[in-house]
């Protein structure tokens, strides 16, 4: 069983909907973790729109990277670029991978338009996420 990792800023947004994806795409072939360099609490309006497409991340909590260092790591996924750089080193085999997600929480407009980013950012982490799936988990 390989051990998954994705790491973002703050844990509450484009990681925690990655880890929505790979858990629901490779489910008990993989054991997803996502966490932060920083905390932030999940956000509402990721589970809201994670809810729209049928999987609940309302039980997920927001994590530091740090409570994981022990975990034997067989990818970390970085998903923007400020995680990218201040990644931690992890021991072992662990192969780094990164995919620059723009930030939903960063969006502006009327609630319908932010919404929408929400949306278009999910269906780009959808698509990453099952095709990582089959490409790395079900091999």
């Amino acid at each position: 069983m390989k051990n998954i990792l994705i790491l973002c800023t703050g844990n509450s947004c484009r990681s925690q909907i990655a880890h929505g994806y790979l858990k629901a795409f490779a489910g008990d072939r993989a054991n997803i973790y996502s966490a932060g360099i920083e905390t932030h609490g999940v956000n509402p309006k990721a589970i809201a729109v994670m809810a729209e497409d049928g999987i609940d991340i309302s039980h997920h909590t927001s994590n530091h990277v740090d409570e994981y260092v022990s975990i034997p790591f067989d990818y970390v996924i970085t998903v923007c670029d400020n995680a990218n750089e201040a990644c931690p080193f992890f021991p072992g085999n662990t192969k780094r991978l990164h995919y620059n997600f723009p930030d939903p929480a960063k969006a502006t407009g009327t609630p319908e338009e932010v919404m929408s980013e929400f949306r278009r950012v999910r269906e780009m982490i959808k698509a990453y996420a099952h095709d990582f799936v089959a490409n790395h988990v079900n091999v």
